[in-house]
């Protein structure tokens, strides 16, 4: 067991194994920790996204402990089994294909389950992309927000980004290559040609590139190049000054709102001028409309 590199927890049964969560190089094999390989030959078993992929990685670093599948597939019949396994005082390590489990990646169920089963879990941290790419980014990372992948669905992928229209907060994507140029697109759309971006790809490995420009920029460029690897997008949040997109309907109802409030229709036209794209002139029209 590897009691010795976590601190004890109270009102947990000492009979009972340990679930380590253990992050892996994204790409780099150097940026696995001394403390990882020494979990990975220490557990009894490692559960891995896929086997044949972390096969490698412990061929790499001498490590002959057993492997047994856990993914998106397969989880809900293999959490039984794992926990059967913990309750037995056996000990587990997750791994995900790269980064760290649970983050756009198999681990919060099994983590979920643990916790109501009181059983102890442990993380062994590692590499993150979503950190690596927002620290060279360029943009502010004091306050961020993941999202991970946008859905897929039409619908509510532009949904979610019509939430994520005021967010001010810097974001972070992740996203497939056939689907890049796509999201950017619609980023475009949603949230403003304007706003900055740093697109990721294949970080610490060979060919790692760190493309920072507009929204509008990142459109033409991808439009002529083909994207490969995985990415990392980090955008600019919303600014405070930045003026919002109103339909006409919606400026209408803003107006009529102001209007009530007893605002005349010169103070409610500029106003309104300051915060939207529309000029005062035309909103001050629209307001004799109402």
């Amino acid at each position: 067991m590897l009691s010795s590199q976590v601190d004890s927890q109270q009102n947990l049964p000492e009979n009972q194994g340990i679930l380590y969560l253990v992050g892996t190089p994204i790409g780099n094999l150097e940026d696995m920790t001394f403390r990882a390989i020494k979990t990975l030959k220490c557990v009894d078993l490692i559960a891995a996204e896929d086997t044949r992929h972390t096969g490698v990685l412990l061929a790499h670093f001498q490590i002959a402990t057993n492997q047994i599948s856990y993914h998106q597939h397969n989880q809900n019949a293999r959490i039984p089994e794992l926990i059967a396994y913990l309750k037995q005082g056996k000990s587990i390590a997750l791994v995900t294909d790269a980064g760290m489990p649970g983050i756009s990646d198999p681990g919060h169920e099994i983590v979920s389950e643990c916790i109501k089963q009181n059983i102890k879990v442990c993380p062994i941290p590692g590499v993150s992309a979503s950190l690596a790419a927002i620290v060279v980014s360029g943009l502010p990372s004091d306050r961020f927000v993941f999202e991970g992948f946008l859905p897929s669905c039409r619908q509510e992928r532009k949904e979610r980004l019509e939430y994520l229209s005021e967010e001010k907060q810097t974001m972070i994507f992740y996203e497939a290559p056939h689907r890049l140029l796509e999201t950017i697109g619609d980023l475009c759309q949603m949230l403003g040609q304007s706003r900055n971006i740093a697109i990721a790809r294949e970080l610490t490995k060979l060919h790692e590139e760190i493309w920072r420009g507009t929204l509008s920029e990142a459109l033409t460029i991808y439009q002529q190049r083909r994207p490969r690897g995985e990415y990392t997008l980090i955008l600019e949040g919303k600014a405070l000054s930045e003026k919002i997109h109103l339909t006409a309907d919606q400026i209408k109802s803003e107006l009529s709102q102001l209007l009530a409030n007893g605002m005349s229709r010169s103070q409610a036209s500029a106003h309104l001028a300051k915060v939207t794209t529309f000029s005062r002139q035309y909103l001050y029209k629209l307001s004799l409309e109402l």
